[in-house]
């Protein structure tokens, strides 16, 4: 039986703060992005049924990760978080392009956290080209977010958290509602979703383009809908493919083309800030 997934926003980031910050590499959390992992850490109830923690190999989602669900480590000393490179975040912005194998794995070792890097090999964060796998392109993150469900729905543990970035969980979860309603996403810092593998099998993308094999389909639960005050299930197929549209067209319109060219011909506005902080 496919896993069960809760998909995961990091905590706030230097980056977060405000747009001037973009232009930091790979930035780390701040102070009340870590208090966000506490608060998550505290609230989350399904620590005990989690059997694999995975990540982008991004620094402010691996330490949300290692906080957030402390508790799954201690119970399990030999559990590591694993990275995933597909699941880095969309844009080749500094603030979103991670760090060397290298120096990520020195790091990590230097503070002895539990962290399997196996899967983090060299041109993973090569992200300002118009091609390849990690090209800051509808098609490329299409691919690659698709490749990340395949992967999860393939594991044979049962129930996984995946920590990822605001705009990557709309590609991941092909979830395009209330995509702008902060700037580039419709999630907040560390908040959780559940999602289920769907028992249909998809052969197309949210754009109609014929894909090879399962899209590894998702659908949020009606729990997770409900807890986060949605009525209903989510959306479906037919109706995301137009959100799909609208959601894309809606970050173009905050100037949120992905890549940094893009970015420079367009005015960056500074989204919706919660009590101060733009989300």
């Amino acid at each position: 039986m496919p896993p069960i997934v809760h998909c995961v926003r990091h905590a706030q980031g230097v980056h977060n703060l405000c747009t001037a910050n973009h232009v930091i590499h790979d930035p780390l959390l701040t102070d009340l992005g870590n208090e966000q992992c506490r608060t998550l850490r505290d609230t989350f109830t399904r620590h005990q049924h989690i059997d694999l923690v995975t990540a982008s190999p991004l620094r402010r989602t691996i330490y949300t990760a290692l906080q957030s669900f402390e508790p799954v480590f201690q119970a399990r000393p030999d559990l590591k978080v694993v990275a995933l490179p597909d699941a880095q975040e969309t844009s080749d912005v500094a603030c979103d392009t991670g760090s060397d194998p290298a120096v990520l794995r020195k790091e990590m070792e230097e503070k002895n956290l539990p962290v399997d890097l196996s899967l983090v090999h060299e041109g993973w964060n090569v992200k300002n080209e118009m091609s390849g796998r990690y090209a800051p392109t509808n098609k490329a993150i299409k691919e690659r977010a698709r490749a990340a469900r395949r992967w999860l729905k393939a594991r044979p543990e049962q129930e996984i958290v995946l920590v990822t970035h605001g705009g990557f969980l709309h590609y991941f979860t092909e979830d395009w509602e209330d995509s702008s309603q902060f700037q580039g996403t419709g999630w907040t810092n560390t908040e959780y979703r559940t999602y289920q593998f769907s028992e249909e099998v998809h052969t197309d993308d949210l754009e109609g383009y014929q894909i090879d094999g399962d899209n590894a389909t998702l659908v949020e639960t009606l729990e997770s809908r409900q807890r986060r005050g949605k009525k209903g299930p989510m959306p479906d197929r037919e109706q995301q493919k137009r959100l799909y549209k609208i959601g894309t067209q809606g970050w173009d319109n905050q100037g949120l083309q992905l890549s940094t060219a893009e970015r420079e011909a367009a005015k960056v506005p500074e989204g919706k800030e919660i009590d101060g902080v733009r989300a």
